[in-house]
């Protein structure tokens, strides 16, 4: 019969998209819109999401232009992006808010590093324990005998291939916006 591998792939690869979802709001030398992603306001009683209600642009290598749909909305989503932790003193003109990213220093490189290095390693840690849920798994079935013993070894070896193969993945990404970040 086997041990089907697809859902645990699965899991594996929504591990890796996650943590790549989450170096995005990391911000490197370059102003991106996705750092806005999770910064949210009051609008009618109710948390929104900001780039739900502006269109937020790259004016340059390192400003954001947001501007909202409705204006009365400006002040709220500059006090948004001041509580956030983002870091940055948005620039309100009346009609727009600009946001300058400084050139980022030696030493904050360094942290950012470090710190995705971290996160890194929780991805990690994530994806062995998918793999630990799975050998559990085959290991029931094969104590319920729906395993054979050759099916149980084989499983096994699947599972930590495709383990193998998503944290060298992680490793790629992890350093590749390493890099990104240390690029001057």
């Amino acid at each position: 019969m086997g041990y089907n591998t697809k859902d645990f792939e699965a899991k594996l690869q929504k591990n890796n998209v996650s943590y790549e979802n989450n170096l995005e709001n990391i911000r490197a030398n370059q102003a991106n819109p996705k750092l806005l992603s999770r910064i949210t306001f009051e609008y009618y009683g109710s948390p929104t999401p900001l780039n739900t209600m502006a269109d937020i642009r790259v004016s340059d290598a390192r400003t954001l232009t947001i501007m909202p749909y409705d204006k009365s909305t400006l002040k709220a989503i500059e006090k948004a992006i001041l509580a956030s932790d983002l870091g940055i003193t948005p620039n309100n003109d009346g009609q727009a808010i600009r946001l300058v990213f400084p050139q980022l220093t030696q030493d904050r490189r360094k942290e950012l590093s470090k710190q995705i290095s971290k996160m890194g390693e929780d991805a990690k840690v994530s994806a062995r324990m998918i793999r630990k849920n799975a050998n559990d798994e085959i290991k029931q079935l094969k104590k319920d005998n729906v395993l054979t013993e050759d099916d149980e070894e084989n499983a096994k070896k699947k599972v930590q291939d495709l383990t193998d193969k998503y944290i060298k993945q992680i490793d790629v990404i992890t350093d590749k916006k390493i890099a990104d970040i240390m690029a001057v």
